[in-house]
């Protein structure tokens, strides 16, 4: 596909990015987010498939920044804490000092199926246990990995836009 065909595809399809859905209802414990979520990722221990979502999400299809959610490299900077994979042994002190790192009111997201009851990993040599297990969790969004749609919807009953 050439430059001028791919541009010929999106003039006449009048749309870059996935439709807007309505707008969710807002998530219990967001009452102190509104407008804007800077996040910080914390990977705990899983197989990389929810980063490949998180990837997307953020990526020019889905583009979750246009509904002001917002990666961020440090903790200090972050309004929420987006968990993926079950805790492992080595990752509970990393994952409770990324959480007392961040400023208060720190919003906890637990992305995906092995972040909400350790999945597949359960009962694993190297698992703690959940997410939940380890820190207290404010919204879980479920899936093996989850659907880009799924994780926006939850973004966006954060930030309620």
């Amino acid at each position: 596909m050439s430059i001028a065909s791919a541009w010929r595809t999106v003039r006449r399809s009048h749309r870059v990015s996935e439709r807007l859905q309505p707008n969710p209802d807002a998530v219990a414990g967001s009452s102190e987010i509104v407008g804007s979520l800077q996040l910080r990722h914390v990977d705990a221990g899983s197989c990389n498939g929810c980063e490949l979502e998180i990837t997307s999400v953020f990526g020019p299809v889905y583009d979750v920044e246009r509904f002001g959610a917002r990666l961020v490299a440090s903790p200090r900077h972050a309004d929420a804490l987006l968990v993926t994979g079950p805790v492992t042994h080595n990752m509970v002190g990393p994952l409770r000092k990324t959480l007392e790192a961040a400023p208060r009111p720190c919003v906890v997201i637990a992305l995906g199926d092995c972040a909400r009851d350790c999945g597949v990993f359960r009962g694993g040599y190297g698992v703690v246990g959940a997410v939940g297990d380890v820190i207290d969790v404010d919204v879980t969004i479920p899936g093996c990995p989850p659907d880009p749609t799924i994780i926006i919807e939850a973004l966006r009953g954060l930030t309620r836009r």
